[in-house]
């Protein structure tokens, strides 16, 4: 349980990295700076969101999309991380994705972070 919540405090900086620096110009988060821990809650949130999402809808996607990933050697998961991203967007109305391209970009950079998170908590 503390690795997750590590995980989803990693993310959400990451998160907060990618829209701070506007490293994506199609990924758009409003921070509520109502809330309860104000704007960096919902960069929290929004990484909850997503590992939340990755750890459910994660395998289903990966498991039906198997077929596509040892066709395509292990690209088409980038397409699955997108379509990750994009039902954490479509799930909270604080984040918005302009396309695909933006989508996939993201995936492919929270997926990196994902990796880099699981190697610094494994030790």
């Amino acid at each position: 349980m503390i690795k997750f919540l590590l995980r989803v405090v990693i993310l959400a900086a990451v998160f907060y990295g990618l829209t701070y620096f506007d490293v994506l110009s199609g990924l758009d988060i409003e921070p509520n700076p109502d809330g309860p821990l104000g704007e960096y809650g919902t960069y929290l949130w929004i990484g909850l969101i997503f590992g939340v999402i990755n750890a459910v809808v994660g395998p289903v996607l990966r498991l039906l999309s198997l077929p596509f990933v040892v066709l395509t050697l292990g690209l088409f998961l980038l397409v699955v991380n997108a379509a990750l991203l994009g039902l954490t967007a479509a799930v909270t109305d604080r984040m918005t994705i302009d396309g695909f391209g933006t989508a996939l970009i993201g995936g492919l950079i929270l997926a990196l972070a994902g990796w880099v998170a699981d190697q610094l908590l494994d030790r």
